[in-house]
């Protein structure tokens, strides 16, 4: 008998399926249809062949030429600079070994870009960040595009290059595929000691030594930043999606069982029958996004599961979202959202635990296929080394720290913290997990920005000490790429402990790093698309509501239409690369499609300009 599922979730799964069902159809029409051909290598041309194997050797080469061993691909967002990716330097010869010993052929298929967005924050680069997503995907597709392979393997951790891998792989949906973390770096110095560095040195309180200090102490080693960002964000969705081995998100690095599970995967794909694409199905995507909603991850996915789930020839909207938030509860306190990092969620069950919790409460789909075998309950299992063997156990059953982890009977909020924004100035989302109640609603004059570094040279010269609403605007993904706007944290917290009534309002994106301050991110339409956000002008007052979900201009109808809209910013179009990104600027669609420069999915009526 099928265990229960909670009735909203249900009919969210239903209407995303019903919604959905044109597309997905067609979606896994094409995949199976590429299944039913087998492994293409054994109909190529000899010459094609021979260019496949030249490189091989020995016992490789004659089961690639005589394609009696199965093929798997290597994907690898390796590279020394991003310290979630180094490790990955070791895993393509650990994956070799482990694929033969399995009866298989793995080969390095190809790289993909990678991007740092740490180092990128408040800086032109920023603006390819996030069209670095599609690029990666498109990368993927070029490796998997030479018809060699039975399966593959995905390396990747951070920000936009997980999506970027997922979406690549999903083109070749018909392929067995798992997903291969890294881990996180040790602990160092805690969040909540860097934000208070971070915004002394705003207020010019601390020295430039003081701040990289600080953050050298927060960001020190190999391995995956430990706060709650993108990263961890993708790493703990990814695993609930059944696409990571059990308990693997998590552990760290450098370490005898990081290399175990490294390897198990590599041996897993050579025997898995259930293909990507059958994988990533509608329960598959509500369970993302309530794993991501209880535990208050990364706003980046309300645009990333979106594009991945479109992908799949799944629908998936922000509504889906926040009908979801409103009965998923609150089971993480993870930095930016509290005071641990992901090590201690991790020590206090972390993944297994709250997938135990969640499926206990009705709350995830458990008939689901995974890379471990049919039905999520195997993810309640976290994995050990027994005399050097790997062996998956059954998880604590409840949290060890309820000050990090909680179950469904006491959460830290009865939802998910993640609310949609309507009004007369579009769609948003923003993330109130970290914002106190008091903090939800603000009325306030408006001061308007073109950038973040007006912003902060206006906070400088102490233009800015009232209640205010903060908009910074042409930063949507048609305009520059939608950049992260991190660097607006500290200057924002330094008003609103002044007691002032502070918001943020902007087309761009925060990464859900705003904290405390009421952020609606990612309006759309965009300025830029001539959303009403142009029409916004110094000392109009905005009322944003995150209990109510509006986000409203109080300025009447007729006067706001009867406006001509700002010029957007004066940018230059070269530098840092940016031009090589002016046919992304050009095709990408809204924020809540997505923002994406694929077409997996048709518009809606509602998405095309009159």
């Amino acid at each position: 008998m099928a265990r229960s599922v909670q009735h909203v979730v249900q009919q969210v799964t239903q209407r995303i399926t019903e919604r959905s069902a044109p597309t997905r159809s067609a979606y896994l029409e094409r995949i199976r249809a590429a299944a039913a051909v087998g492994p293409a290598r054994t109909e190529l041309p000899c010459s094609n062949l021979a260019h496949g194997f030249a490189a091989c050797s020995g016992p490789d080469r004659i089961a690639v030429r005589g394609a009696v061993k199965p093929g798997v691909a290597i994907v690898s967002a390796y590279n020394d600079m991003l310290s979630a990716h180094q490790p990955y330097a070791e895993f393509p010869a650990w994956i070799k070994d482990a694929v033969r010993e399995a009866g298989g052929v793995a080969q390095f298929a190809g790289g993909v870009p990678a991007m740092c967005d740490g180092i990128t924050q408040g800086r032109t680069g920023m603006e390819l960040s996030l069209f670095s997503r599609d690029v990666i995907a498109m990368a993927t597709g070029v490796a998997l595009s030479h018809e060699m392979f039975d399966g593959a393997l995905l390396l990747g951790v951070c920000d936009k290059i997980v999506p970027g891998l997922l979406i690549g792989a999903l083109a070749f949906g018909h392929l067995p595929t798992v997903l291969v973390p890294a881990g996180p770096m040790p602990s160092g110095l805690p969040n909540r000691e860097k934000s208070r560095i971070r915004q002394l040195f705003a207020e010019g309180k601390a020295s430039r030594e003081d701040l990289l200090e600080a953050e050298s102490a927060s960001y020190h080693s190999p391995g995956t930043c430990t706060f709650y960002g993108t990263a961890n964000s993708n790493q703990l969705v990814v695993e609930v999606m059944g696409l990571h081995l059990p308990g693997s998100s998590f552990v760290p690095p450098g370490t005898p069982l990081r290399k175990a599970l490294t390897e198990e995967a590599a041996r897993r794909v050579v025997s898995l029958d259930a293909p990507i694409g059958e994988i990533v199905d509608e329960r598959a995507i509500v369970n993302a996004v309530v794993a991501l909603l209880a535990t208050g991850g990364s706003t980046n996915h309300t645009l990333h599961l979106v594009a991945i789930a479109a992908a799949a020839g799944i629908e998936l909207t922000w509504d889906d979202f926040a009908e979801l938030s409103a009965v998923v509860p609150s089971l993480a306190k993870v930095y930016p959202n509290g005071a641990a990092d992901i090590n201690h969620f991790a020590a206090a069950g972390g993944v297994q635990t709250l997938v135990g919790e969640l499926l206990d409460a009705g709350l995830l789909h458990a008939d689901v296929k995974t890379v471990a075998g049919p039905g999520l309950d195997r993810y309640r299992q976290q994995p050990f080394l027994v005399d050097g063997e790997l062996v998956w156990r059954d998880a604590p059953r409840k949290s060890l720290d309820p000050d990090v982890l909680r179950g469904v009977d006491e959460p830290f909020a009865p939802d998910g913290g993640l609310r949609v924004l309507e009004g007369n100035l579009g769609r948003s989302v923003i993330k109130v997990s970290a914002v106190a109640a008091e903090h939800r609603a603000v009325t306030a004059p408006v001061r308007v920005f073109d950038d973040q570094h007006g912003f902060t040279a206006a906070f400088q010269a102490g233009e800015i000490d009232h209640d205010v609403v903060v908009v910074i605007r042409n930063q949507g993904p048609q305009a520059n790429g939608m950049p992260e706007l991190h660097g607006l944290t500290p200057a924002l917290g330094v008003l609103m402990d002044r007691g002032h009534q502070v918001a943020l309002v902007t087309d761009g994106r925060m990464s859900g790093a705003s904290g405390k301050i009421p952020a609606a991110i990612q309006l759309t339409p965009e300025a830029s698309a001539g959303g009403p956000l142009a029409r916004v002008r110094d000392g109009d007052v905005v009322r944003l509501d995150a209990e109510r979900g509006t986000l409203e201009l109080l300025v009447p109808d007729d006067e706001l239409a009867a406006r001509e809209p700002a010029a957007g910013a004066d940018r230059a179009p070269f530098g840092t690369g940016r031009e090589l990104f002016s046919a992304f600027r050009q095709a990408v669609g809204r924020a809540d499609r997505g923002a994406s420069v694929f077409a997996q999915l048709q518009p809606r009526p509602s998405d095309v300009p009159a």
